[in-house]
């Protein structure tokens, strides 16, 4: 998932062109005009975006075939008799969360470097609220249907959930998925305070992933709840590889990074293995071994290594950029809406399992076209300037 952008902060970085600022004095005796380093134009990593619609593919296939609930009744039965062979590779699909928090701590720490605190704020804003809020709405007017078989939550728990606060309060979620977007706001709140506020530089980043790679160690062994709320020792190897992989896309030759992702690769497999590999709820299929996720996960920080050291530069198709800006708002509906067009699809219109799975993906897809094109394209820019303007 990531509900992050891939496109760089337009600020300076080792690799923009720099001239050096002179203090000496003209050749009238007045300081000479202060020449102001521009960045040199970079390219959007459009691999980036690819692998983001992959990462939402492989939750979309976890939750539509990898794990019963909800789902086994809009087929009508367990995913393991709809896909007899597949379900049990499906079950792998919820790693794609792993994925999306990599490519958050690369983009995040790419969009963040140089820029100043509100405009962090107001990118990150603008860039999550507008599709969480349409997803929200759009999820509880259609549960509240009487022809849809799905419990909607109440509507003090709805209003509640468009503040994104509903996970640390208890109340239900409307959309099952946004469990994840606590994790990243989290995230987002600890780079904020300790990266973008003082000035984001390569040593600071550097102290900033070495501490919280230590404190989160020291949270799970001290077992204090109000410590993993904060540090979240299961996710933070993730993240802090994301932002290693994008010290080295700044300098491949710097070994501080290198041991920043090596260190994460090895936590954030450690707890994948320990939080998946025979869940204890049945619900979610046991089916993974400890060595597939582990290939899993692997591939995830290989991916954005590849893209990081430029070798999926060649994919700079078009059809990616758009595949990366339908992936935060295919992500919100795929799964509770997904319920709905599973059921209608295959019970009611008697479509076939694997031809009702490629129909769901494809109406999750054109629905988040339509929440792109009709919500974020229109909101996203107004609220980014409403709260990127200073205030007297």
């Amino acid at each position: 998932m990531t509900s992050v952008d891939s496109k760089p902060a337009p600020t300076a970085s080792p690799e923009a062109d720099t001239t050096a600022l002179s203090t000496g004095t003209g050749t009238n005796g007045t300081p000479p005009p202060r020449i102001i380093a521009r960045p040199r134009a970079v390219s959007r990593l459009r691999a980036l975006d690819g692998l983001r619609l992959i990462a939402a593919l492989m939750v979309a296939a976890y939750h539509y075939g990898g794990r019963d609930g909800e789902v086994a009744k809009a087929w009508g039965s367990s995913a393991k008799l709809q896909f007899p062979t597949l379900h049990e590779w499906f079950a792998y699909g919820c790693l794609g969360v792993h994925i999306f928090f990599v490519i958050s701590g690369f983009v995040i720490c790419m969009s963040g470097w140089g820029r100043p605190l509100r405009s962090f704020f107001a990118s990150r804003a603008s860039r999550l609220l507008p599709s969480y809020w349409a997803a929200v709405i759009l999820v509880t007017v259609v549960f509240a249907l009487p022809v849809v078989a799905y419990k909607a939550v109440s509507p003090s728990d709805a209003l509640l959930n468009l503040t994104m606060m509903q996970q640390p309060l208890g109340v239900d979620r409307v959309l099952g998925v946004c469990w994840t977007l606590w994790a990243e706001v989290r995230f987002y709140a600890l780079f904020a305070l300790c990266v973008v506020m003082p000035g984001a530089n390569r040593q600071g980043i550097i102290l900033f992933c070495a501490g919280w790679t230590m404190a989160a160690a020291i949270a799970e062994a001290a077992n204090e709840p109000l410590l993993d709320l904060i540090l979240m020792p299961e996710y933070a190897p993730f993240f802090i590889g994301g932002i290693g992989l994008y010290l080295i896309h700044r300098d491949r030759r710097d070994a501080y990074a290198w041991g920043i992702v090596g260190v994460s690769w090895l936590i954030g497999q450690h707890y994948a293995v320990a939080s998946l590999w025979h869940a204890p709820n049945p619900d979610f299929f046991s089916y993974r071994t400890s060595s597939g996720i582990i290939l899993v996960v692997t591939f995830g920080f290989v991916a954005v290594a590849a893209i990081a050291l430029g070798w999926l530069n060649w994919a700079h198709w078009r059809w990616l950029t758009v595949a990366g800006a339908l992936t935060y708002p295919f992500y919100l509906v795929h799964e509770h809406l997904g319920w709905v067009a599973i059921q209608a699809y295959h019970q009611s219109l008697g479509i076939p399992s694997y031809a009702t799975f490629l129909l769901t993906i494809a109406t999750m897809l054109l629905l988040a076209w339509l929440l792109n094109r009709l919500v974020e394209d229109r909101l996203g820019p107004r609220l980014r300037s409403a709260l990127s303007r200073p205030r007297r």
